[in-house]
């Protein structure tokens, strides 16, 4: 069992979630996450050894939650495969209409870190993409696919791709795009002949 965080944590994670989130992990440097968290740097090293610790607990806290906001997209929309997986695009390109959207914190956060593949932030990043390709697999499966690892798998790339895209252009009808693509994904899978 673990222990709940405690406040202090809590708030310095939250602080730095804003700011690595909004200006990206190497901008942001321990004393502005203090300052923003109304802390002193001493007590932020109180709770967090290093820096590269603090951006794994600012992924960590944000794991549970998306895959959550994802999982809920897909079992409020109406419709059959294709369309629940559509709408998880469709809600993407909502998010992205937002001024302060800025991608996916698990892309950006792997890019900034790409030189460094044993971080524990790229570790938690892989984990919680596997997780979100995992949970979309059962989806898929549930919905009577008989290859469901491979239509998610395509499905995230689709997604993921999208993401990046989106970064450079600025424009959610990218996304929304892929959301076609994938739901063109799921109609053909359902078409195909079980094993």
């Amino acid at each position: 069992m673990t222990e709940p965080e405690s406040p202090t944590r809590k708030r310095i994670v939250d602080a730095a979630s804003k700011l690595f989130y909004a200006e990206g992990i190497r901008a942001v440097s321990v004393d502005a996450v203090a300052e923003k968290a109304g802390l002193t740097k001493r007590t932020l090293y109180y709770h967090f050894e290093s820096k590269d610790e603090l951006v794994a607990a600012y992924l960590e806290a944000r794991d549970q939650p998306n895959l959550k906001l994802m999982a809920g997209w897909f079992d409020a929309a109406k419709g059959g495969l294709p369309e629940k997986v559509e709408a998880i695009f469709q809600n993407l390109a909502r998010a992205a209409r937002n001024p302060r959207w800025k991608g996916c914190g698990f892309l950006r956060t792997a890019a900034e870190l790409a030189a460094l593949p044993g971080h524990p932030a790229i570790k938690i990043g892989a984990r919680h993409k596997a997780g979100f390709e995992s949970w979309l697999a059962g989806a898929c499966a549930a919905h009577g696919i008989a290859a469901p690892a491979e239509l998610a798998r395509q499905i995230v790339l689709l997604m993921d791709g999208a993401f990046a895209i989106m970064l450079i252009h600025r424009d959610p009808a990218y996304v929304e795009a892929a959301g076609r693509a994938a739901a063109a994904l799921a109609v053909a899978a359902l078409r195909a002949p079980s094993v």
